[in-house]
């Protein structure tokens, strides 16, 4: 099952200039495990090689990061509790172990695996790898949250 960035922007609140993931190619979904695989199309069009680094463009790791808890976090939004059209957002709580091996450069697909390490209510840790033409670029565990959404009232 592959889902496209339409059906993405259907699930996540993320647009423009901030939504780090262009596909879900694989879910599996059983009863032991649950995981997921999503990339991100890294283009030199990128607002964020404007200034990291204009003469030796690398995405920033910070951003590697999120595109992996974006992929995560759609895994979670497949679930049927997300289903019933209630506002539920995952927040990041965490982040673990996080390693960044080699860089991620304009015209690179950052193919990121997202496997459901627990969860206990609306509470659970992620476990990532990010690879680019199957070499490890990045690896993270990353906590996470999932809650109705942060909202400002005026007072």
């Amino acid at each position: 099952m592959q889902i496209h960035i339409n059906q993405i922007m259907e699930l996540l609140p993320h647009r423009y200039p901030f939504l780090l993931v262009d596909r879900i190619e694989e879910i599996i979904d059983t009863g032991k495990l649950k995981q997921v695989t999503g990339y991100k199309n890294v283009s030199f069009n990128e607002p964020f090689f404007q200034g990291h680094f204009p003469d030796e463009p690398v995405m920033p790791g910070v951003l590697i990061l999120e595109s992996m808890g974006q992929v995560g976090a759609m895994l979670l939004k497949l679930q049927p509790e997300f289903q019933n059209g209630d506002r539920k957002l995952v927040y990041l709580t965490s982040i673990d172990n996080a390693k960044f091996r080699k860089p991620v450069k304009p015209g690179d697909q950052l193919r990121t695996t997202a496997k459901l390490k627990r969860r206990r209510g609306n509470m659970g840790k992620f476990e990532f790898v990010a690879k680019v033409d199957d070499e490890i670029v990045a690896e993270a565990e990353m906590g996470f949250v999932i809650a109705s959404g942060l909202t400002l009232e005026a007072e």
